[in-house]
Formats: C-alpha cells, structure tokens, sequence
C-alpha cells in the first residue's frame, strides 16, 4: 500500500478536502493520506509549484501525490498520472507540478481516460473528488499506471514559466503564510554572504537568520528550500514592503 500526500486549494472552511478522503478510504481501505497543504490562494499555481518543490525530496519513494489545484476544472485541460522516477503525481496538466518536475524529473504520463477508475456520476467542478482522488486511490492500492489510460509524451507536459537559476537576477515566485517573499534564485549562504538584495525601492541586506536584524527590519536570506528569500524581522514582507508575485529581484554587492 502506497502512502498519498495531498495538496489543494480547497481549504478548511469547507468539507470539499475530507470529502475527497473519505472517497478514497472507500475505496482502498487502510488508505494513509497525509496532508501537505490545503490553505493556498485559491487558483494559485505558482505557490502549489513551490510547496512541491520544497516537499517533495523528502517524501517517500514511491508514494502518490495527490495535487488539485485546477481552475481549468471541467475545461478540456488533461487529468494526468506523471510517474517520476521517485513518485507518482496525479493531478490537473496546469502547470502546477512544473517545480515538482526540476526535484523528480517525469519518466511516463497516462491520461487518465479509463472511466472504470472514475466515480460513476461526474461533477464538472469537482473532479477531485470524482476523479483524481479515486485514481489516487487505486493507484496506491497496486493498479499500475497504464490502466487509468494512453501513454503520452512527457514532452507535452504543461510548464509554467518559472526558471530557478543561480544567477543575480530573478523574480519573486511566492509568499509563505508569514508573508516572507521567496525568489527564483537558488543560493548557497557563501554565495550571498555580504551582498544586498534589490527590490523596486528597497535595499535589503542578506543576512543568516531572522534575528541578525532588528525586529520590524527587511531581511534577505537562503531559505529551507536552497532559495532566496526577503522577510521583515517578526512582520510580513508581502504586506509591509509593498511586493507582489513577479517584482524582479537583483542580488548585488
């Protein structure tokens, strides 16, 4: 029995994430599914992409993640199985595993077309219920991937366009629940050390840690997931400093 990690925007407010649960612990009985995250912005694939990216190293080889982020629900965008060379990912073709992928590079995709794997009654907003959860479901009891439907290319997969580097120059990808900013620059803490961060107006020294500075003062630094972040000492960077998804980000010094 495989374990499934599930990620949405459905949030806590509703019972739209206990019931897609309780429709997989129908069907696979002693099913364990952990919850990654379920309070995103709704619709918000960048922020999905990222808690991929930072969750996924560490979850156990070969278990399913369970991902619904999906806008385009009941739309012609594909419903997909992606199995990577250490997990399995079932999920909406949006773009939303795309930082998922750069962690666990994609080996084959299935649509997921068999009906057989699918709630008999199909909503046309609620497919996580109705599909993904159920084919995660099967998928972690033993069915194997190709059941759910065709192959097709890894190549078609849908990417967002977001380019992690090691450069000086990127942008703001997303914001945690603090508010702290984190960047499309990978770094190491030798590699920032002393330097500044640039941010429209602002001026920000990197530091090690959040108390190097004064309470209520910006500070850059390497975050938990080897990436460049800006946070406000006991604040909220996102509110406090004005910044928004997509302000460019200069590392100088």
């Amino acid at each position: 029995m495989r374990e499934i990690f599930f990620l949405s925007d459905f949030g806590l407010a509703d019972p739209y994430a206990a019931v897609v649960k309780a429709v997989m612990r129908q069907i696979t009985t002693g099913l364990v599914v952990h919850d990654l995250a379920h309070n995103l912005p709704p619709g918000d694939l960048r922020r999905a992409s990222y808690i991929l990216y930072e969750s996924v190293p560490y979850l156990p080889r070969n278990s399913v993640v369970l991902a619904v982020i999906d806008p385009g629900v009941g739309s012609s965008r594909r419903a997909v199985l992606v199995v990577g060379e250490r997990l399995c990912y079932v999920a909406p073709d949006n773009g939303l595993l795309t930082l998922a992928y750069l962690q666990d590079p994609p080996r084959k995709v299935y649509a997921l077309e068999n009906p057989a794997y699918h709630l008999p009654r199909k909503s046309t907003t609620f497919h996580g219920r109705d599909v993904f959860g159920p084919v995660a479901a099967h998928l972690a009891a033993g069915v194997e991937p190709h059941r759910f439907g065709p192959e097709l290319p890894v190549a078609e997969l849908v990417r967002l366009p977001i380019h992690l580097n090691f450069g000086s120059q990127g942008e703001i990808l997303t914001f945690d629940r603090f508010g702290n900013a984190i960047t499309t620059l990978l770094a190491t803490p030798a590699h920032v050390r002393g330097r500044t961060v640039r941010i429209r107006y602002h001026r920000i020294p990197v530091a090690s840690h959040y108390a190097e500075v004064p309470v209520g003062t910006a500070l850059a630094y390497v975050g938990s997931a080897g990436l460049l972040e800006v946070a406000v000492h006991l604040g909220n960077a996102h509110e406090q400093l004005g910044l928004i998804t997509g302000d460019r980000v200069e590392l100088v010094g």
